[in-house]
């Protein structure tokens, strides 16, 4: 089935808000096998929205709008929809029942009038109940195509396609999707791309699909078969050839773990402690492994060592070093990430210094530049990064970049 994605918003257009939304809904058609060949974002305006809701509806057995379900007058979704696929609007005696309830919970005895149009739905059609606002989610079904309406608001948007959208697809396709995801750190999206170019080339059943990330790489593979099992064997030779040649490069194949949980899996499952040495990231990536439930069992210190005073004095990084090679430098980085394990008596520790500007630059050192260590079973590796971006991306690649070496210390340790 094709689907078209239209996204509903003046503010859109206008770059007040970023649309992630057509992003997510674009990643979950693709896990169900549905494919997506037009996105359209269109303001708040009825002529331009009909337009666009009638040309979707021509090329498209599935049009998925989100936005402009609101009780104000500029949303339009509904209605206008109503009008181009020539259905009328009828109250909805549950969703009204809802709405009444929503208000009762915060306290509030009358219902503004405004929001009474949100109990309108048009005729025959299936409503998706909304657990975190007043806008329910409707499918209308005409002459064999298919509206969805969504809400804007993602806290309101990824529950309802998670819970009620998606089992809805499914059953209307007939097929099983099966998707696996492959997590991948350490290759840019291009050398991916190059590495598994055969099999995209050949792809028919399963497909691939890249996602860039920050410094990472994310692959989902997707069959579609007559049942779970059967997709499970046709997944099955894919995925262990993509982790073949990809080795210790793949970190994850659970969906929902990120990198730093995957690193705090691997020091708990060797029975090790960590310490940061933090300088340009300022405590980044503590924070990240902070973030990770249970961390207390591996997590010993984090050190914050922005000055020089700072590196000598909690990390015993010496006054030569810091003079003959300055503070971004693969000597200071290698101290630092010594000093931390003493310090503190970890069985590890991970450093980061570097320069992430947009000042303090100079031709032999620029922006960008960063030196991540990682001392372990009394030896230290160090690399050289050249990141570009702004001041908070280089940070962001630099916590990245250190966690992955820290991973791949700990199994090289194994």
């Amino acid at each position: 089935m094709v689907v078209e994605l239209v996204s509903v918003g003046t503010e859109l257009l206008l770059g007040n808000i970023v649309n992630t939304n057509a992003r997510y809904l674009s990643e979950k058609c693709a896990m169900l096998g549905l494919n997506v060949y037009y996105q359209t974002t269109v303001g708040d305006n009825e002529e331009r929205l009909s337009e666009v809701i009638r040309t979707a509806l021509n090329r498209s057995d599935i049009v998925v709008l989100n936005g402009g379900l609101g009780p104000t007058e500029d949303d339009l979704t509904k209605e206008t929809c109503a009008k181009v696929m020539g259905l009328p609007l009828v109250k909805d005696a549950h969703t009204e029942e809802r709405l009444k309830e929503y208000y009762r919970g915060r306290k509030k005895e009358e219902l503004p009038d405004s929001n009474w149009k949100q109990a309108l739905i048009p005729e025959g059609a299936v409503v998706f109940d909304n657990e975190n606002g007043t806008a329910p989610g409707l499918v209308v079904e005409k002459d064999g195509k298919t509206a969805i309406l969504l809400p804007g608001p993602p806290g309101e948007l990824y529950p309802m396609v998670e819970k009620q959208l998606c089992p809805y697809l499914q059953n209307k396709n007939s097929d099983v999707i099966l998707s696996q995801m492959i997590k991948i750190c350490g290759y840019g999206e291009s050398k991916v791309e190059e590495m598994i170019l055969d099999l995209i080339d050949k792809q028919t059943n399963p497909t691939l699909a890249t996602y860039a990330k920050l410094k990472e790489v994310h692959l989902r593979v997707t069959a579609r078969a007559a049942s779970e099992e059967e997709a499970k064997k046709l997944l099955k030779p894919v995925v262990k050839e993509i982790k073949k040649r990809f080795g210790d490069a793949v970190y994850t194949t659970d969906e929902n773990e990120t990198l730093q949980d995957a690193v705090v899996k691997l020091l708990k499952k060797h029975e090790l402690t960590v310490t940061t040495a933090e300088s340009c990231t300022g405590g980044l990536l503590a924070g990240t492994l902070v973030s990770v439930p249970g961390v207390s069992d591996v997590f010993k210190e984090g050190f914050v060592t922005y000055s020089n005073k700072a590196k000598r004095r909690h990390l015993d990084v010496s006054k030569s070093t810091l003079r003959k090679y300055g503070a971004v430098s693969a000597q200071t980085a290698k101290e630092m990430a010594k000093g931390g394990v003493f310090a503190t008596d970890a069985d590890v520790c991970v450093a980061i210094t570097g320069l992430a500007g947009p000042d303090g630059a100079t031709p032999e050192k620029p922006v960008g530049l960063v030196y991540i260590a990682c001392y372990m079973n009394d030896k230290v590796q160090v690399e050289e990064f050249h990141f570009k971006g702004n001041r908070q991306k280089i940070r962001e690649q630099s916590v990245v970049q250190a966690l992955d070496l820290l991973r791949r210390s700990i199994l090289a340790f194994s």
